[in-house]
């Protein structure tokens, strides 16, 4: 299926979000919960809201969808105001996926998943299918449809939430802490699939979470709240990491986050070296030679350019040849996070990460390289 066509009719595009001068102050209140927001959240991006308690990044969320209505300001859903039409047609069009899943308890998998297509009028036939589209899309078992939510373990229910969000194809998805009920096995799992199912669909999605490695890992723009919902940033991970706007947005990061920015930075990004590298069958002498070239005691051996593992130069005895060939303990692809590659070089015996593509060797990165990735952009 496209992304602009449905069984149904026709699918939704994804929309931008507009925020303008939005205010909320509640009633026995003297200070807002958020305060004169301004907020332009691209279409098709995910936007994440991090903060403080009482920063208000829920009372925004809410607000978006009218579960909440502004006491001031203005929000637009795409070119068109949100409350130019019934708030029930709004939410309709609107996907929502909340910490407690909130599925009914007395439905079965399929039947909560086909709950807004139902409300929409669509035929039995078109919401049959959509069901088994989605089961498919959020990686869960037709053997399931016919379970109700208390035979699912947690992980499952929140795939049937996304999944129900997603059945009438809204071009906006809103998440309020999704898998903060989780354990972090399974929430690691959840949100790898998210950014999974944003690369194939490309939601406008707005994600509140407290926790902000999970921001840095899913969103492609970052919204940092103060108390009282001020808007301290809004950037990428990578600009936020790299130039946080005040010391409240520093602290809030935390004085790891040179490396968090390394979760961020490929080996891609990065030009590896090639390294003390020698063919078998070459002769000692040239082992030596690269050696003293490198500053090591050790070398590393290929096959035909295929990575073999690494001799000591004690191990030395005539040609290079496959005696004492040691696998190196850090292996890693272009697509390793820099932040995978440091551990693995801090615990290697050779203090380098292996680069390979295939089997086929690449080149080496030590801390060094890691150190030169500050100014590298992610690509």
């Amino acid at each position: 299926m496209t992304a602009n066509s449905t069984r149904a009719g026709v699918r939704h595009a994804s929309v931008s979000i507009r925020l303008e001068s939005v205010t909320k102050i509640y009633s026995g209140s003297k200070a807002p919960a958020v305060d004169a927001l301004d907020l332009d959240i691209p279409a098709g991006e995910l936007v994440a809201l991090v903060g403080p308690s009482g920063c208000g990044k829920t009372t925004t969320l809410k607000m978006i969808n009218r579960l909440i209505e502004p006491s001031s300001g203005r929000i637009f859903i795409g070119d068109e105001p949100s409350d130019s039409r019934p708030v029930h047609e709004l939410r309709r069009a609107i996907g929502m996926v909340i910490q407690q899943i909130g599925l009914f308890p007395h439905k079965t998998i399929a039947a909560n998943i086909a709950t807004v297509p139902h409300l929409l009028g669509w035929n039995s036939a078109a919401i049959a299918d959509r069901v088994d589209e989605l089961v498919e899309i959020v990686g869960l078992e037709q053997s399931m449809l016919d379970r109700y939510p208390g035979a699912l373990s947690g992980g499952q229910q929140q795939r049937v939430g996304v999944a129900r969000a997603l059945a009438a194809d809204p071009p906006v998805l809103l998440m309020d802490e999704p898998y903060s009920a989780v354990d972090p096995i399974v929430r690691a799992r959840l949100q790898d699939d998210l950014l999974d199912l944003q690369q194939r669909l490309g939601k406008t999605i707005v994600l509140v979470t407290h926790d902000v490695d999970e921001a840095i890992k899913l969103a492609d723009r970052v919204a940092i709240l103060n108390v009282g919902g001020v808007l301290e940033q809004f950037d990428p991970p990578a600009t936020l990491l790299a130039e946080p706007a005040s010391e409240f947005v520093a602290d809030f990061l935390g004085e790891d986050r040179g490396l968090k920015r390394l979760a961020l930075l490929t080996v891609a990004d990065l030009d590896p070296a090639f390294g003390p590298m020698v063919e078998l069958g070459a002769p000692s002498s040239e082992a030596v030679e690269v050696m003293a070239t490198h500053g090591t005691d050790w070398f590393g051996v290929c096959r035909d350019g295929d990575l073999l593992g690494w001799r000591t130069a004690g191990s030395l005895n005539g040609s290079v040849d496959e005696t004492d060939v040691r696998p190196f303990r850090s292996v890693v692809t272009t697509a390793a996070s820099l932040r995978t590659v440091l551990e693995g070089i801090v615990t290697s015996d050779t203090n380098v990460a292996v680069v390979v593509d295939e089997g086929r060797y690449v080149g080496m990165l030590d801390v060094t390289d890691i150190s030169k990735s500050g100014s590298v952009q992610p690509g």
